[in-house]
C-alpha cells in the first residue's frame, strides 16, 4: 500500500467515520469509548499547557524582579579602591555599549530594633538616591503612608532610610516611625564594636519577592559610609544593560572598561542555581506530563480495536463493492484522528483560558476555601504565574495530534487487512 494514498481522503470516508462516532455502543459504535478518550486527551493537553505556562511564569516573574532589584551584573575587585582612577573608570562603563547605568553600593548584614523591643536581621544597603528612586521595583511600590521625598535629603543623606514591607512586619513598624540599625562594625585588634544609630522608616517597598521584602533596608551611600565607618568606599558597581537575558553580549565591553584589577560577574553567574533548577524542572515537567498525553491517546486505540471487531461485516461489505484497502485504512484512521483532534482543541482552549485567568482562578479559590493557594514564603512570589509561549503551544498541539495519528494508525491498517471472506464466515 503506498503511504500518500492514505491521505487522498474522500467525502464518503469522512461521512462513515462520522456515522460510526454517533453509533451507539448497543450498535457497534464505540461512543462511551471516544467520549473518554476525548476528555482524557483534553484533560491532558490542558493540564501540560497549564504546567508548562506556569513555570514559563513562574521563570519569568522571579528573575525579571530579581534583575529589576538588582543589577545585571557586578563589578568587584581592586579597581574599585582605586580612588585616583575610579572615576575614570565609571566613566568608561557609562560609554560602554548596551549599558544603561552604573551605580555605586556598599551593604553590610545587621539588626533591626524597633522601639517597641521587636528584632530582625537584614541587609542593610547603601545607594545613591537618585538611583534608587529611578527604580520602579522599589519606588513604584512604596505603600501608602510612606515617601521618598525626604530619602536622601540632609546632611550625609539624611536618616530617612526604606525597608521591605515584610521586615516591617517582623517588626511591627509603619512609615514615619524610628528603627535602630545595629551593624557589627569593623575587626580591630582590641575586638568588634558593634555600630547603632536610630533611624526614621520613611517608606516601605514591596518587590513581590518575599526573600528581598523580608530582608532589606535603603539608606543614602553617603550616610552608609557614615555609618559603616567606611568614607569614600564602595563595596561593588551595579551595571544595566538595555538587555539583561543578552548581558553575554555586553561582557567584553565592561571587561575592557574595568580594566585590570576588576572582575565583572553577571547575573548568569550569581543566580546559576536558580536559573539552572527552573530550566532543569521546566524540561523535566514537559518530559513526564507529556507521557499523559500519551497513555490518555492509548484509549483511542482500544476504541479503534473494538470498532473495527464491531464492523468487520461492514468492512466484508465495503470490500465487496469496491473499496480498496487504502479506503478502509482511511476511514478507521479518520475515526481516531477525529477524536484526537477533537480532544486537542478543546484541550488548548480550556489551557490558553486558564492560564490568561489564572490569577482571578487563585483569588476565588483561596476566597471560597479561606487556603493559600501560593504561599510566598516557599515561592518567593504572591501570585500563581503564568506565560504562555506560542512555540510551546504548537509543540503541545502538534505532539498530541501526532500521538492521535500514531495510536490510530496501527488498528486502522489492521482493519484494512481484513479479507471479506473471512469477516463474513461467522455473520
Amino acid at each position: 500500500m503506498n503511504l500518500l494514498s492514505l491521505f487522498r481522503f474522500r467525502a464518503w470516508e469522512f461521512d462513515l467515520s462520522l456515522k460510526y462516532l454517533r453509533t451507539k455502543r448497543k450498535d457497534g459504535g464505540i461512543a462511551v469509548i471516544a467520549i473518554i478518550s476525548f476528555v482524557g486527551i483534553m484533560l491532558a493537553v490542558t493540564a501540560l499547557i497549564s504546567v508548562l505556562s506556569i513555570m514559563n511564569g513562574f521563570r519569568e516573574e522571579l528573575m525579571s524582579r530579581v534583575l529589576a532589584f538588582g543589577g545585571h551584573g557586578y563589578v568587584y575587585g581592586r579597581t574599585i579602591d582605586d580612588f585616583a582612577h575610579r572615576d575614570d573608570m565609571v566613566a568608561r562603563l557609562k560609554a560602554a555599549p548596551g549599558v544603561t547605568s552604573v551605580t555605586p553600593f556598599i551593604d553590610s548584614p545587621g539588626l533591626i530594633q524597633a522601639g517597641n523591643g521587636r528584632t530582625g536581621g537584614g541587609i542593610m544597603r547603601g545607594v545613591v538616591p537618585e538611583d534608587l528612586k529611578n527604580t520602579p521595583i522599589i519606588a513604584g511600590t512604596i505603600a501608602k503612608g510612606g515617601s521618598m521625598d525626604q530619602f536622601g535629603v540632609g546632611d550625609y543623606g539624611g536618616d530617612v532610610v526604606l525597608i521591605g514591607d515584610g521586615l516591617a512586619r517582623t517588626v511591627n513598624v509603619i512609615p514615619g516611625d524610628e528603627i535602630t540599625l545595629i551593624s557589627p562594625g569593623r575587626s580591630t585588634s582590641f575586638g568588634s564594636t558593634p555600630l547603632r544609630k536610630t533611624y526614621i522608616v520613611g517608606g516601605l517597598f514591596h518587590s513581590g519577592v518575599s526573600q528581598i521584602d523580608q530582608s532589606f533596608v535603603y539608606m543614602p551611600i553617603q550616610q552608609a559610609q557614615l555609618f559603616f565607618d567606611r568614607e569614600d568606599e564602595w563595596d561593588a558597581l551595579e551595571i544595566k544593560v538595555e538587555k539583561p537575558y543578552e548581558v553575554q553580549k555586553y561582557r567584553d565591553a565592561i571587561v575592557k572598561a574595568v580594566g585590570e584589577g576588576g572582575l565583572f560577574e553577571d547575573w548568569t553567574i550569581q543566580n546559576a542555581a536558580t536559573w539552572s533548577a527552573l530550566k532543569i524542572e521546566r524540561a523535566a515537567m514537559r518530559f513526564i506530563l507529556f507521557f499523559i498525553v500519551i497513555i490518555a491517546t492509548m484509549n483511542i486505540i482500544s476504541g479503534v480495536v473494538m470498532l473495527v471487531k464491531n464492523k468487520a461485516r461492514d468492512v466484508a461489505i465495503l470490500r465487496t463493492m469496491g473499496a480498496g484497502r487504502a479506503s478502509i485504512t482511511r476511514v478507521f484512521f479518520l475515526t481516531g484522528v477525529m477524536i484526537g483532534g477533537a480532544g486537542t482543541a478543546m484541550g488548548l482552549v480550556l489551557g490558553v483560558l486558564f492560564c490568561t485567568f489564572i490569577r482571578q482562578i487563585q483569588m476565588a479559590i483561596e476566597f471560597i476555601f479561606k487556603v493559600r493557594v501560593f504561599d510566598s514564603n516557599v515561592y518567593y512570589l504572591d501570585f500563581v504565574p503564568a506565560k504562555m509561549e506560542l512555540s510551546e503551544v504548537l509543540f503541545v498541539a502538534v505532539a498530541s495530534l501526532l500521538a492521535s495519528c500514531l495510536s490510530t494508525l496501527f488498528p486502522a491498517l489492521w482493519a484494512s487487512k481484513l479479507e471479506p471472506v473471512e469477516a463474513l464466515r461467522y455473520e
